[in-house]
């Protein structure tokens, strides 16, 4: 947006000295041939009536012809200026100069001529291109008591002329563009203050569009600056922004406070239908079973709610992370779920690099591999491995689970950390849907990503990217 508001200032520059410029360019070039027009008319006028006794005398060789041929001479040689003398038929009658140094006239002088022995002064000559050579020829008529008995004109060469419209054309091209640069300097710092604001505000939408995703605070009010217009539109925008934080925030208290209210009468009513355990009609048994394991089902999923309460708290007041020994917790993490992945016929590995730290606490980055590898040991099959390695790069440190499931087509990937989704045909999976949206934001609480990937050989990758620790 920048390079076409730059783009249209430029161009209402240019169209302004273009619109000035060219007007004064060609008046400059008017005015200028106007002036030697007037000159060289004086003068051949003056010629015409001084050629008037040569013509009545007309034998060559008479005494005023020769005294006129003397008098043009002289003043060729002053001026540079080729005069010519023709009588009533066209011939020429006399020269300031041979007729080998004569310029070549073309057919406008002839034209000119011939208006001139027909008794028709000159008219204004056009205007003379900087490119066209042709020299300035004006012929007036010399008359005697009303008579046309001949004519006289002068050939001027153009190129003086030619060279000062070059000159002024020059200068007021170098002016324009003079303009330009000046419409370009200041055109920089207004177009930067005018879309200041308006990159502020994008960038806070970004930040109101990644607190709606990963549960965080919608970011600090964006500054006001720029044009009056945009600065109330920033702060609209605040206001809609602070709206959005306290519905948020009102969320998430909501789903803490519900979540905890609930587990007190679940407890009560888990106890319950446990006393009823042995008192039950053995025809209702199985229904007794089932309420059993719904009531166990809404327990896990209360839990979640309160552990996805306190990830995204901890992403709305993140505080300073602390670093944390990536092989201790992997390896605690591994031993608690191995004899789990024994008893499914799941080999359980761990793999890269050791002596790595990462900005996590060490609670966070348990809950985090815990969701990791209850979903990696739900999704595959008997005789499958799981790993869990080590990654680093050069800014960061990655934990990836990758398990031997069937894996998530690109489309299901990007809902996977949604709230309660679960893969098409895998609703009959245990599991409430919780445990990738809470990996998500307590990876985020710690200035971290959750990436999801498929893994070589099929399955899906998880990767929790992370910043590196303090080096021990």
């Amino acid at each position: 947006m920048r390079s076409r508001l730059l783009l249209v200032v430029l161009v209402l520059v240019g169209l302004l000295a273009a619109g000035l410029g060219v007007p004064l360019a060609w008046t400059a070039a008017q005015r200028a041939q106007e002036e030697v027009f007037t000159d060289r008319l004086t003068d051949t006028i003056s010629f015409a009536s001084t050629a008037q006794r040569p013509l009545i005398e007309a034998p060559a060789g008479s005494s005023a012809l020769t005294t006129f041929t003397d008098e043009i001479t002289r003043y060729d040689d002053v001026y540079g200026v080729a005069v010519l003398v023709f009588d009533r038929t066209g011939r020429t009658l006399t020269a300031s100069r041979p007729a080998d140094r004569l310029p070549e006239l073309g057919d406008y002088a002839t034209e000119r001529t011939a208006v001139a022995l027909a008794g028709r002064r000159s008219s204004t000559y056009p205007l003379l291109m900087p490119w066209d050579a042709r020299p300035l020829v004006l012929a007036e008529p010399v008359l005697v008591d009303g008579e046309v008995v001949g004519a006289v004109a002068t050939v001027s060469p153009t190129d003086a002329l030619r060279a000062e419209a070059v000159r002024t054309w020059s200068l007021i091209a170098g002016a324009a563009v003079f303009a330009l640069l000046a419409g370009t300097l200041v055109a920089l710092p207004l177009t930067a203050w005018v879309l200041r604001p308006v990159r502020r505000l994008d960038e806070a939408m970004g930040r109101v569009g990644t607190a709606v995703v990963a549960g965080g605070p919608p970011g600090p009010p964006s500054r006001r600056s720029g044009p009056p217009e945009l600065r109330s539109l920033a702060g609209s925008f605040d206001r809609m922004t602070e709206t959005v934080r306290e519905a948020l925030a009102a969320q998430r208290a909501f789903v803490a406070d519900a979540s905890h209210q609930l587990r007190n009468p679940l407890t009560a009513l888990r106890l319950r239908l446990s006393n009823l355990d042995g008192h039950v009609d053995p025809a209702a048994a199985d229904d007794h079973l089932a309420a059993m394991e719904e009531a166990e089902r809404l327990s896990r999923v209360l839990d979640g709610l309160l552990a996805l309460a306190r990830a995204e708290r901890a992403v709305e007041d993140p505080g300073d992370a602390e670093d944390t020994d990536l092989d201790v917790v992997i390896a605690e993490r591994v031993d608690n779920w191995r004899p789990l992945a024994e008893h499914s016929g799941i080999e359980l590995r761990r793999s890269g690099p050791h002596g790595l730290h990462a900005r996590i606490g060490e609670p966070a980055l348990e809950s985090v591999l815990d969701a990791l590898l209850d979903n990696a040991l739900k999704y595959t099959p008997a005789g499958r491995r799981v790993r869990v390695a080590t990654l680093r790069t050069a800014d960061r440190i990655g934990v990836s689970v990758v398990d031997g499931g069937p894996g998530l087509a690109p489309e299901d990937r990007a809902r996977a950390t949604d709230r309660f989704w679960r893969a098409p045909g895998q609703t009959n999976v245990e599991g409430s849907g919780l445990g990738l949206a809470i990996a998500v934001r307590t990876a985020a609480a710690a200035g971290g990503s959750l990436q999801l990937g498929d893994a070589p050989g099929g399955g899906l990758r998880v990767t929790l990217w992370l910043r590196p620790g303090a080096p021990q």
